[in-house]
C-alpha cells in the first residue's frame, strides 16, 4: 500500500485509497494484471490473494520502470486474449490520452466473469504533467465502462466535500514553504498540527454532512460477461 505518514499534509487521501482497497482485496484471484503498475506499490497486498501478479506500465513513467510488461496503454497490449482473472489499475485511466483503448483491453484480456477494478480522481490538481488529460465524473465512467462492455458496475466515491476541501487547501500551504532553510523547518513546524488536525476532523465532518458529488475521485469494480 501507500505510505501514510502523518507529518505530511496528504496522508488522507492516501489512507482513503488503501482502505478502500482493504475493503475489496479478497475479490481479487488468479493472475491479476496491473496497469499502470508505477513502483508496484500494492503488490504485495494483491500476491496475498492472487496466484500470479503481472505489472504493465509505459516506458517513459516518471517513476522507477519496474513493470514486468513495457507498454503504451493507449495502444493494444502484447498480452493474449483472456489470460486474466482480474485487470487492476489505481490512478492512471487520467493519464491517458485515449481512455477507451485501455479499457477494451482490459475486457479484452480478462476471462469471463473476470474483474475489473480501479480507481480515478475527480477534484483533484494536474499531475505529472502533460500526460493529464481528464477527469471522470460517476456517469463518465458508467458511460466509459458500459461502451467498453462491462457489467455489474459499483462506484463508489472516495471522499465527501471536506476531505477533498481539506486535501486541496493542504496543497496549497505548501506552497508557503520557501526560503532558507531554517525558515522552511520553521514554516512546516507551524503548519504540520494544521494538516494533521484536519485530515483527522475531515473524514468525521463528511460522515455527517454528506455530499458525493464534491469527491476527491471514484473506486470502481466491473465485471466482464
Amino acid at each position: 500500500m501507500h505510505p501514510e505518514p502523518r507529518l505530511s499534509h496528504n496522508w488522507l487521501v492516501r489512507k482513503l485509497h488503501n482502505d478502500m482497497l482493504r475493503r475489496h482485496l479478497a475479490c481479487l484471484h488468479g493472475t491479476v494484471i496491473d496497469l499502470g503498475c508505477g513502483t508496484r506499490p500494492h503488490e504485495d497486498e494483491i500476491r496475498g490473494h492472487a496466484a500470479r501478479y503481472v505489472g504493465i506500465d509505459w516506458s517513459n513513467t516518471p517513476h522507477d520502470l519496474r513493470a514486468d510488461i513495457a507498454a503504451d496503454l493507449n495502444r493494444v497490449l502484447p498480452v493474449r486474449d483472456e489470460v486474466a482473472d482480474c485487470v487492476v489499475s489505481f490512478q492512471v485511466i487520467e493519464h491517458l490520452a485515449e481512455p477507451g483503448m485501455m479499457l477494451n483491453e482490459a475486457w479484452r484480456i480478462l476471462k469471463h466473469d473476470g474483474l475489473l477494478m480501479l480507481s480515478v480522481p475527480f477534484q483533484w490538481w494536474v499531475h505529472e504533467a502533460p500526460w493529464d488529460y481528464q477527469r471522470f465524473t460517476r456517469y463518465g465512467l458508467q458511460y466509459q465502462l458500459t461502451k467498453a462492455g462491462f457489467c455489474s458496475l459499483q462506484i463508489a466515491p472516495l471522499s465527501g466535500f471536506w476531505s477533498m476541501w481539506l486535501l486541496k487547501l493542504n496543497y496549497q500551504t505548501v506552497r508557503l514553504i520557501r526560503g532558507p532553510r531554517p525558515v522552511r523547518l520553521v514554516l512546516r513546524a507551524l503548519l504540520v498540527p494544521f494538516w494533521w488536525l484536519g485530515q483527522v476532523s475531515a473524514p468525521v465532518l463528511d460522515r455527517y454532512w454528506q455530499e458525493e458529488n464534491e469527491t476527491l475521485g471514484y473506486f470502481v469494480t466491473a465485471r466482464k460477461p
